[in-house]
Parts: C-alpha cells; sequence; structure tokens
C-alpha cells in the first residue's frame, strides 16, 4: 500500500525537499523539508504537512497561523528526490514574513531586494 513513498529518494536523515507551488499561477511559495510519514499523511489529508527540522517534528502548514496549503496535486522528479505540490494557498500568504511567497528577494544590482509586500504583519499572524 506504501509502495509509492518507496519509490521517493530520501536523504541520510530521512528527508526530501518539498516544494509548493500555487496551483493557478505556478508561483513558487516555499520549499520545506518531509519525512516519509510528513508525506504519506499529505496524499491521506490532502493538505501540506511537513518536516520540521528545528523542532524534530511534524508541522501541518497553517497549524498556528491558518494559512493552510490545500494539495491539489502531488509530483516527484524525474531523479525521484524532490516533490512539487500544486496547493492552494489559504488566506494568499505562505511565509512567515507576511508575504504570499517565501522567494520575494530579487537580486538587483549586486543585492537581494525585496520585492514584494508584507500583506500582513507576522506580530498579527503568530
Amino acid at each position: 500500500m506504501n509502495n509509492w513513498l518507496d519509490a521517493v529518494k530520501w536523504d541520510n536523515d530521512g528527508l526530501v525537499p518539498a516544494i509548493a507551488q500555487d496551483h493557478q499561477t505556478g508561483r513558487i511559495l516555499m520549499m520545506a523539508w518531509m519525512n516519509r510519514e510528513a508525506l504519506e499523511l499529505t496524499a491521506k489529508e490532502n493538505r501540506a504537512i511537513y518536516y520540521s527540522r528545528s523542532r524534530q517534528k511534524l508541522w501541518r502548514k497553517g497549524e498556528e497561523s491558518g494559512h493552510v496549503q490545500q494539495l491539489h496535486e502531488l509530483r516527484l522528479d524525474c531523479d525521484a528526490d524532490v516533490i512539487v505540490m500544486q496547493v492552494e494557498q489559504i488566506g494568499g500568504i505562505a511565509c512567515h514574513t507576511g508575504r504570499e511567497s517565501c522567494f520575494y528577494q530579487v537580486f538587483q544590482d549586486g543585492e537581494w531586494v525585496a520585492v514584494d509586500p508584507v500583506l500582513k504583519d507576522p506580530k498579527d499572524i503568530y
């Protein structure tokens, strides 16, 4: 029943990078890590569930902020070592900085420049 999980090439820590992408716009929202249990639960619950390396536990996206990622599709890359999820970002905020995406900095003239607005102050989220 879990043979599909065996196809994933987990790293030495039992993790795989997981990229969340907006299912309508294609914008990359964030990247986090999943262990086997997180990936299995993501598929079962149809919502993004990650593994927090700093807290050493499962992390259901939105459990504190309410910014849940509703799963539309799971994909595995050709090398079987990266997951891409097509998601609906509930509330429109994926980043802990209060932005739509964690990828809000653009390299311009030799430096990183924040180009996306803060949609909600993180103090009001967490």
